[in-house]
Order: structure tokens, then C-alpha cells, then sequence
């Protein structure tokens, strides 16, 4: 199983989540698993149900991502990366981002109307 988070970007993240040692209420089997199985969907764009079994269950993934939103787990999280100095400095390029086939192409609008043009000259 290939982890898409860095040892090093996992011990950032991994005292901020619930279910460690510590902490109040149930253990979840493996916060890493489950933080890369969200992180895969993520990156895939794709359905809850198309989870590979390898990341686990499914539902199961999506009952704890739904209990992490509700309790702001993500938020401490999303806030915790964004203080790092390397976000400061974003590339984005046309790999990265497409324009739809039609966003080109499309006539400027001067604010002229070609008939108002041949009739005042």
C-alpha cells in the first residue's frame, strides 16, 4: 500500500486527530489508514463505494470522515497545514488546471453594435 503523506506530514497531523492515545472516547483502528483512504478518494475523484478494500470499508470510511467533519477534526487539521511556510508559494499551471473547449474563442464585447458603427459613418 502506497501512502500518498510523508512520515513527516503524518507526524504533523497525527496528534490533532481523535482516536489516539490520550484521548477521550473510541480507538479507531489506524488514523494513517483512514486519513490515506480519504486522501485516495480525494485524489481519484471518485464514489465512497469505490473505495479499493485495501484502504477498508467503505461505509465505514465515510460514517468516520462524517463524525470528523461534525466535530471540526478537519478544520484543526486544514488550519494546522496552512501555517506551513511552503504554502505560501503556489504554482499553478496548465497541467494542473484545464479551461473548458469553449472558454476560448469568444467574441470580445466592446460595447459597440456593428449596425450603430455604419450608420454613424
Amino acid at each position: 500500500m502506497d501512502y500518498l503523506l510523508t512520515d513527516a506530514q503524518w507526524g504533523r497531523i497525527a496528534p490533532l486527530l481523535p482516536g489516539r492515545e490520550g484521548t477521550k472516547g473510541g480507538r479507531g483502528q489506524d488514523n494513517r489508514r483512514f486519513v490515506e483512504a480519504v486522501l485516495w478518494l480525494l485524489r481519484n475523484g471518485c464514489r465512497w463505494r469505490a473505495l479499493p478494500k485495501e484502504w477498508g470499508n467503505w461505509h465505514t470510511t465515510y460514517t468516520r470522515f462524517q463524525r470528523w467533519t461534525a466535530s471540526g477534526v478537519w478544520v484543526r487539521v486544514l488550519a494546522a497545514v496552512q501555517e506551513d511556510d511552503a504554502l505560501h508559494t503556489l504554482l499553478v499551471d496548465s497541467t494542473t488546471v484545464r479551461a473548458h473547449q469553449h472558454a476560448s474563442g469568444a467574441r470580445k464585447k466592446t460595447g459597440r453594435k456593428p449596425w450603430a458603427v455604419a450608420a454613424a459613418g
